[in-house]
């Protein structure tokens, strides 16, 4: 059935156990507690799912029966060998489109949800981060090849560390392809820091993020152990990065409401759940 109002709802990476079970439960909540008929499409990176590295084939089929629509991903993508035997066949899952040409997997996917044509683009940035294509042109003409094909909505993750690249990056994407009558790309939301920005905004109808943050452990450092997190950087060390255990996790991300023509509003998520108690949670910013 078509809708002409939509709600995204995209989560930063996902990271570890704690971070995949805050979001079952999250999405279970939602589910319970849901007190209007506007439709949820769902979007989140996974590039951190299995213990903080990579995706397992187990895990990828487990959070694609939560409620998750798209999984984006990131440089660590790569991390669990396992992704060469499956990723050509998983629909839902992205990869950064800015590999060299045959790299397995697609680096956007096309979603057909309540009779809106959303398309879904995963970026790598390159400043500070691993040599790779530049995206400027790459994703520019994947754009225009997405809008002649039809598709109304398009939305980006921007994977990459430096918060310029991502703002001038989301600018100049939103200056080419929307205007005060149409934006073709109603999102982009920026990953891998792990680090929850303030700064959501709309702009030229396009729903702004520089950094959506991550869902895992709320203790230890973006998700890792303290004691290893602390002697890797103080002693610059080789040390093995493990994921912090605690039974408290943080989700966060953002909401984006939709319509044919523009996005119309966006807050932040930022929540803390526990674990051990099925769906309770603790509002630290609803975000505005």
């Amino acid at each position: 059935m078509e809708q002409s109002q939509l709600k995204i709802l995209f989560f930063g990476d996902i990271t570890g156990r704690q971070g995949r079970n805050a979001i079952k439960s999250y999405l279970q909540s939602l589910e319970i507690e849901s007190d209007n008929n506007i439709p949820t499409f769902v979007i989140a990176n996974i590039e951190n799912a299995s213990h903080g590295f990579g995706l397992t084939k187990k895990n990828y089929a487990d959070l694609a029966q939560s409620g998750v629509n798209c999984f984006t991903s990131g440089n660590h993508i790569w991390d669990k060998k396992d992704i060469y035997e499956y990723i050509n066949d998983a629909e839902n899952l992205v990869r950064p489109i800015n590999y060299p040409n045959g790299t397995p997997g697609k680096g956007s996917q096309v979603f057909v949800f309540c009779g809106h044509k959303i398309a879904v683009i995963n970026v790598l940035g390159r400043v500070f981060m691993p040599p790779m294509d530049s995206p400027w042109q790459i994703v520019v003409e994947e754009i225009k090849r997405l809008k002649n094909e039809g598709i109304e909505h398009v939305f980006v993750d921007f994977h990459a560390e430096a918060t310029a690249e991502k703002v001038c990056f989301s600018k100049f994407l939103a200056q080419e392809f929307n205007n005060e009558e149409n934006a073709l790309i109603k999102g982009f939301f920026g990953t891998h820091t792990h680090v929850q920005t303030a700064d959501e905004q709309i702009i030229n109808g396009m729903a702004y993020i520089t950094d959506a943050g991550f869902c895992g452990s709320a203790e230890g450092v973006i998700g890792m152990e303290y004691a290893t997190s602390l002697k890797r950087l103080s002693t610059s060390l080789p040390e093995r990065y493990e994921i912090a255990q605690s039974n408290i996790a943080q989700v966060n991300g953002v909401e984006v409401l939709i319509d044919r023509t523009k996005a119309t509003h966006i807050k932040r998520i930022n929540f803390l759940v526990d674990n051990n108690e099925e769906q309770k949670e603790v509002n630290l910013d609803s975000g505005g």
